[in-house]
């Protein structure tokens, strides 16, 4: 049975700062079969639906979508960024535990 993954993309190692985050992904992950082409040496598949990967504002946009085309959601939660609070002078600190 076809199912969907429905995500929060967490920022990549190269940002800075939460661009290109607060949205929700939903990429379909179909049940087909897929074959092995020994010429070329690629792997294939007879549908196309793996390769398409839809943005939605809100989670509950993606479920609802989802569930008007009957797919089973498997939805990951949001990744949430630890933030720890240090200054350039911690480095420097006489009573800071060494590894």
């Amino acid at each position: 049975m076809p199912y969907a993954r429905i995500f929060s993309p967490s920022k990549t190692s190269m940002q800075q700062g939460k661009s290109k985050t607060g949205y929700w992904v939903l990429e379909y992950n179909n049940c087909d079969a897929k074959f092995y082409d020994p010429i070329m040496g690629w792997t294939g598949s007879n549908s196309t639906e793996h390769q398409i990967s839809l943005k939605f504002e809100t989670l509950e946009a993606a479920q609802e979508f989802a569930h008007s085309l009957s797919l089973n959601a498997i939805i990951e939660s949001q990744h949430t960024r630890k933030i720890q609070k240090r200054s350039y002078a911690d480095n420097f600190r006489h009573d800071k535990p060494r590894a």
